[in-house]
Order: structure tokens, then sequence, then C-alpha cells
């Protein structure tokens, strides 16, 4: 699965909640703080050599700027454009529910105003 495109993300570990490690994924991967964030939908994949359990996470508000800290390929990807990506198998019906979504209307700047938002861009530290 080397060289596929992934959303970011991980391993829950012991007495973590979904939450907790969205956070601690998000933090160590992109260097990004979530302030808020809810689930989307949950879903179980088997590969030919395991089984694995996802849950795809929007998150609506984040302070820092997305930054590749593993060394990883970072890219925006509008989600209507997904489907045309690398994508792993497990992630599929997650970018059918992404596209789906409509886009969103607005979100906070910075001082607490309403701003339009720009999916392709982070949002404002």
């Amino acid at each position: 699965m080397a060289g596929r495109w992934e959303f970011p993300g991980g391993k829950i570990a012991t007495g973590e909640s979904e939450a907790e490690a969205l956070s601690r994924e998000l933090r160590e991967e992109l260097g990004i703080v979530v302030g808020s964030a809810r689930v989307l939908m949950r879903l179980s994949h088997a590969y030919e050599d395991r089984l694995v359990e996802l849950s795809l996470w929007v998150v609506l508000s984040y302070a820092g700027t997305p930054a590749s800290l593993d060394g990883q390929r970072l890219k925006w990807v509008p989600p209507e454009d997904l489907a045309g990506e690398d994508i792993l198998e497990a992630d599929r019906p997650f970018i059918h529910a992404l596209a789906r979504l409509p886009p969103p209307l607005a979100e906070t700047g910075p001082g607490g105003t309403a701003r339009e938002a720009d999916p392709t861009q982070p949002a404002p530290e």
C-alpha cells in the first residue's frame, strides 16, 4: 500500500477515544490542532491479510497550517476530484460520502467573524 493516497490518521492508542486519536494523529502528521470535529461515517474493510475498522471525521475547525511532518506527500483535493486519485480501497466509500456533502458555507475567521470558506485553503490560525 506504500505510495498510495490515504487520509491522515492512524491507530487509536489504548485508553484513547476516537476524538483524542484524531487530534493526536493530525497534530503528529500535519502539525494542526483540531478545534472541533464530528464523525461522518464508520466502516470495516477486509484486506487479504487483515480487517480494518475506519472512521471518517469532518474537521470543522483547526489551528495551524497543515504541513507534511512525516515526509509524506501532501495535497488538497476537492471532494469531487477524489475518485480520480489512487486512494486505498478501504477509503473508497469515504470518497463517495464526501462527494455528496454540500460545500462549507462559512467558517469562523480570526476574531470570530464569519467568512466564506474556501475548501482548498487551510482554516485560519
